[in-house]
């Protein structure tokens, strides 16, 4: 099994680092590839069972759309054969139709997805998320300069029940088409839900999937979630 792991000197802002440093502990045995901004893509030309990419600065943004747009067909090919990539906080935003900055000059994204991204840098949105997956409950946090606007009502990831979706007027959380999974929440987000990280094992072949830490991470997912839980009873 190969993992790939996009701009890792980049792509590192919120601890979304543990993202992948916390898969590589659940699979000892998989092969981990880092793939810097001055290396081919390892999906390019070989067999990748998983892609990860991370939150970034806007202009660190704009250097991974400019890196992977002449891979876009292949990247396209490999999202319609169901290779599996998970992207984390403003990753997924390189994967959108463009993005748009405050005086209306955008940058053209990967187009993977129709959904569009709106940057606003002098306001943060901050907030804490609850949010329905094929039956799981995902907990996070987000903390964005730019949200994403459009219809996601066909591939979104998840249903929000406490927070914002993909904006703050929309209550759909993410993009999933076929096995990509795109999401606005930030920092270790794998290590906050580790039902998520035994679907995604799954996904991956593991039988049975055994989780590093599993002890510790469920005790704490279960905290986190039952705080969200009455912060949502209360608001």
């Amino acid at each position: 099994m190969k993992i790939e792991v996009l701009f890792p000197e980049a792509a590192n802002l919120f601890g979304d680092c543990w993202n992948h440093r916390y898969l590589k502990e659940c699979l000892p045995g998989a092969e981990f590839v880092y793939t810097s901004f001055g290396d081919t893509p390892e999906f390019a030309n070989g067999d990748v069972q998983l892609v990860y990419m991370g939150a970034m600065t806007e202009g660190e943004q704009e250097r991974a759309i400019e890196k992977l747009m002449p891979y876009r067909e292949r990247v396209k090919q490999l999202v319609d054969g169901g290779t599996v990539f998970l992207m984390t906080a403003n990753a997924g935003e390189v994967f959108c139709d463009h993005i748009e900055n405050e005086d209306g000059s955008r940058i053209e994204g990967l187009k993977i997805f129709d959904l569009y991204a709106k940057r606003d840098m002098m306001h943060r949105h901050n907030s804490t998320v609850l949010c329905d997956f094929d039956g799981m409950k995902l907990v996070g946090f987000k903390a964005e300069f730019s949200q994403l606007y459009g219809d996601n009502s066909e591939n979104h990831l998840a249903t929000v029940s406490y927070g914002t979706g993909i904006n703050s007027k929309c209550k759909l959380e993410g993009v999933r088409i076929n096995n990509f999974f795109s999401t606005a929440i930030v920092g270790p987000f794998l290590l906050m839900n580790p039902e998520f990280v035994e679907y995604l094992m799954k996904l991956l072949g593991v039988e049975n999937p055994e989780l590093k830490h599993e002890p510790i991470i469920t005790a704490a997912y279960e905290r986190r979630l039952a705080d969200i839980e009455k912060m949502a009873a209360n608001k």
